[in-house]
């Protein structure tokens, strides 16, 4: 039986992203943009595109099967999976239970859950509180996963531009002597809801004949309203999470921001004085994956070397609705 005083530590890591790329050049054969028009305004150079029958539930499938061998545990020690993603394979059942099912996992309480962006920062605090409520889980299996070009205007190059598919996936686990996950700072503000959503698709609006024509099952967004809002949640919710556990920006090793925009996260490493060189950064081979953003950047971090035991990270989002986090945690592997 685990207690509220139990640590949860991040055991295992995995990710995946399609084989299929394209470039800045490729797109700007499908709409008036230019390798440089994107670079200069995001540092995207390329992304990865979900190839035929690669869904949320196949991708995160093979992330999830990378993290539960680096956690160097079996399939039936997982109790617990939670997906984040804001393109399930369909409306129900959940991706969860889908990838339960690819993962043969017998026995395990399976959900969805969607707050875009930040998806897998809510994931980690839905996990360990979870781990921690005295209850039966111990190994929790939290994936972030999207098919964002399913949802993408291609004509439309505001857009279109700033996106990719892929997945990420962490299992997370009791420890009674490692410290692990640290503190979460999450938010919304749905007043916000209209600079970035889908109109179409739901109970509110059905697919029909005119939906469709009228382009509403099409990610929106209000690019300008967009940046700066995540400029100031992202920097608001680290600030906050640094002044709660005493702790200054040069005692953070790196940070592993949601990546979105570089110019959004060099306004962030200004306002934090945290200098670049301490972000990890992978958006220029991805674009922006939304909730699976984080989890890919944290498993390209450890894989490269990036990250040592016993350092200090801060992970800080902010996704549609509006949603953002920011998360410290003590890498333990």
């Amino acid at each position: 039986m685990s207690s509220p005083t139990s640590s949860v530590i991040i055991k295992g890591i995995g990710s995946f992203t399609p084989e299929k790329i394209l470039t800045n050049d490729e797109l700007s054969k499908m709409v008036d943009t230019s390798d440089e028009w994107i670079t200069t305004r995001t540092g995207i150079k390329e992304r990865r595109i979900a190839g035929k029958g690669e869904t949320a539930a196949t991708m995160g499938a093979i992330a999830s099967e990378r993290a539960i061998k680096d956690a160097g545990l079996e399939v039936d020690d997982i109790d617990l999976v939670i997906v984040a993603t804001i393109t399930p394979d369909m409306p129900f059942p959940s991706t969860a239970c889908l990838i339960q099912t690819k993962l043969g996992i017998s026995n395990a309480v399976c959900f969805d859950i969607e707050a875009a962006c930040s998806g897998f920062l809510y994931l980690l605090e839905l996990g360990t509180s979870l781990l921690r409520g005295g209850k039966k889980y111990r190994n929790a299996l939290l994936i972030g996963s999207e098919k964002i070009s399913s949802i993408l205007d291609w004509e439309d190059r505001t857009t279109c531009v700033l996106f990719g598919d892929g997945a990420g996936a962490a299992v997370v686990s009791l420890s009674e002597s490692e410290e692990g996950l640290i503190d979460f700072k999450l938010g919304a503000d749905g007043n916000k809801s209209d600079v970035l959503y889908m109109p179409g698709g739901g109970c509110s609006l059905p697919a029909t004949l005119d939906s469709i024509e009228d382009g509403k099952h099409f990610l929106k967004m209000r690019g300008r309203e967009v940046f700066k809002l995540a400029v100031k949640v992202m920097e608001q919710s680290a600030v906050e999470i640094l002044e709660q556990n005493d702790l200054s920006p040069d005692q953070i090793q790196c940070v592993i921001p949601h990546q979105a925009n570089l110019r959004i996260i060099e306004s962030i490493s200004s306002r934090l004085r945290i200098p670049m060189e301490r972000f990890f950064l992978n958006l220029e081979k991805y674009g922006n994956t939304s909730a699976a953003s984080i989890p890919i950047a944290l498993d390209e971090a450890y894989q490269s070397g990036r990250l040592k035991r016993g350092d200090l990270i801060l992970m800080v989002a902010f996704g549609a609705g509006l949603t953002w986090g920011a998360t410290l945690l003590k890498w333990t592997k």
